[in-house]
């Protein structure tokens, strides 16, 4: 009884190995309930599914672990978790998302399920933690990210987070050398530059193929692309109040028209 509730999804669906990787971690320190996409769902962002079904079933991939299996987004899937099927019972404490099998640094933030899963989880008011690989290999290896995690999931739950903060935490690929430990550190001033390829389907209608490249502005050594870059772990705290507060004065001062 004494175990904390710990809410488990992500964006790369039910059946990725990230998921599977951070459920055997959570398990070793508390009870476990998994509400996770029927798909993937990379890149979704915080979308909500407005206007159709949504889907919930029972799975049994996890030994001895509650889970189940969502048609909809990774922000759809916490939502469910805490009101439909926590509805009126114990609510959990902390909400762990991932493990994506890909980086979530810098502006990726904001097109994360991964960490949509997470912020969520901060909008309604409990500690919530994303976490990412920075490795998109198919056989990514995860296992040097279990002991890191477990120390981060234990401190959220001693500790507790700010009200509205949800952790983005990334990792380096695995490499010859130990992890160098973990950098709290903010998001690099860093973006995706998109081209679109134009082709034309078997029946001659025009369509476009999104590809780009990340470019990284940022030259300091505080941020989440030089922690992993240099085999740290880098934890940023993210909040889901997207105001401008600084630009607030300008406008009263500035604009005639106020």
């Amino acid at each position: 009884m004494n175990r904390p509730l710990i809410l488990v999804s992500n964006d790369d669906g039910i059946t990725s190995q990230g998921i599977f990787n951070l459920i055997t971690v959570m398990k070793e320190i508390g009870e476990v309930i998994v509400v996770a996409p029927d798909s993937p769902q990379s890149g979704m962002g915080h979308a909500i599914t407005v206007g159709e079904t949504l889907r919930l079933e029972e799975s049994k991939l996890f030994e001895g672990v509650t889970a189940y299996e969502c048609s909809g987004t990774p922000a759809d899937c916490v939502k469910m978790a805490r009101h439909f099927l926590l509805k009126d019972k114990r609510q959990p404490d902390v909400v762990v998302s991932g493990i994506n099998h890909g980086s979530n640094t810098s502006i990726s933030v904001l097109y994360s399920g991964t960490m949509s899963a997470a912020i969520e989880g901060a909008i309604e008011g409990t500690p919530a933690i994303g976490f990412s690989l920075a490795d998109f290999s198919h056989d990514a290896d995860f296992s040097h990210t279990h002991e890191f995690i477990k120390k981060i999931v234990v401190q959220v739950l001693q500790k507790g987070l700010p009200k509205g903060t949800a952790l983005n935490v990334n990792f380096p690929p695995k490499r010859n050398e130990p992890l160098k430990g973990i950098r709290v550190c903010r998001q690099a001033n860093a973006k995706w530059v998109e081209d679109f390829v134009e082709r034309h389907d078997p029946n001659g209608r025009r369509y476009f193929w999104m590809t780009g490249k990340f470019v990284n502005f940022d030259k300091g050594e505080d941020n989440d692309e030089w922690a992993i870059a240099n085999n740290y772990v880098s934890v940023v705290p993210c909040q889901f109040d997207l105001t401008a507060y600084a630009t607030i004065p300008v406008l009263n001062e500035e604009w005639e028209i106020l």
